[in-house]
């Protein structure tokens, strides 16, 4: 399947299907697991679903902490689940995994199929977050939990300032705007899930903060991971008449300065975890 096919299956992913794109979901999964997974892991035999499992990043640490749970991971690209089949077979081969190419709001599932359902990333990309949780919630059974894990560009601060590096995250938040999508869905959580008909909600900030005494996540992190997904929408920001070429680099380059040596960068993930009564 061509990027062009799979970004027509799901036009709202504002980061495309690249296989640079994998990369930084790799990067990211990896990087951030002990941060975003602590505290997440199934029992054995537990019917779970991972809803826009992407590229598999994030699926492989949910094995590696639930080896023995039944896994459905879904997404709406088929380049995308490629990719993740071959990453979980690379690294967790004995895993008992199903794999599902389709649409959450039109799952094919029963009314609740599955005892918790998983998902990473994923609402911040849809146009109706909250059609998406009630769709998720019809397929979990009663007493069976949701964690839903979001990030928040808004919640970017970093050292030295920079208004150029302020602007070009912003250019990637209209532009996921545009696409129907969020960048600032996760202070948004508990509000959406409440109003999707679950219980028992707790949200928790789960913050990345990167400075010279942390050279792994300000490589793994900051590089990796967050400025390149600001770069890679540097022809969308362009073609959108956002900002002009030189704007948008110096923008990069401000924001790679938080990486080096006096730069310090700051990030808020938001963890959800909820019951469906």
């Amino acid at each position: 399947m061509t990027t062009e096919t799979a970004r027509s299956e799901n036009p709202g992913y504002v980061h495309g299907y690249a296989d640079t794109e994998a990369r930084r979901l790799g990067d990211q999964a990896d990087t951030l697991a002990e941060l975003l997974h602590a505290g997440t892991a199934y029992p054995d035999g537990s019917r779970v679903l991972e809803a826009g499992c992407g590229v598999g990043a994030q699926t492989v640490h949910l094995l590696a902490a639930g080896p023995g749970v039944l896994l459905t991971a879904m997404d709406l690209s088929a380049e995308s689940l490629a990719h993740a089949r071959a990453r979980v077979a690379a690294q967790a081969p004995g895993a008992d995994v199903t794999w599902h190419h389709g649409d959450l709001h039109r799952m094919p599932f029963p009314d609740g199929a599955f005892d918790h359902v998983f998902l990473c990333f994923v609402l911040e990309h849809l146009p109706d977050p909250a059609a998406g949780l009630a769709a998720l919630r019809r397929v979990l059974r009663p007493g069976g939990t949701i964690t839903v894990i979001e990030g928040d560009h808004g919640s970017a601060f970093f050292h030295p300032q920079s208004p150029a590096a302020r602007r070009t995250i912003d250019h990637l938040v209209h532009l996921q705007a545009a696409a129907g999508g969020d960048g600032l869905l996760g202070r948004r959580l508990h509000p959406l899930l409440t109003a999707a008909g679950f219980t028992d909600v707790a949200v928790r900030p789960r913050t990345v903060y990167a400075d010279g005494g942390r050279p792994a996540l300000a490589e793994g992190f900051t590089l990796r991971t967050f400025v390149a997904m600001v770069e890679a929408v540097r022809a969308e920001a362009l073609a959108a008449g956002l900002t002009t070429p030189e704007a948008f680099d110096r923008g990069i380059a401000d924001l790679r300065r938080t990486a080096e040596p006096g730069g310090t960068f700051h990030y808020t993930f938001f963890k959800a975890v909820a019951v469906n009564p």
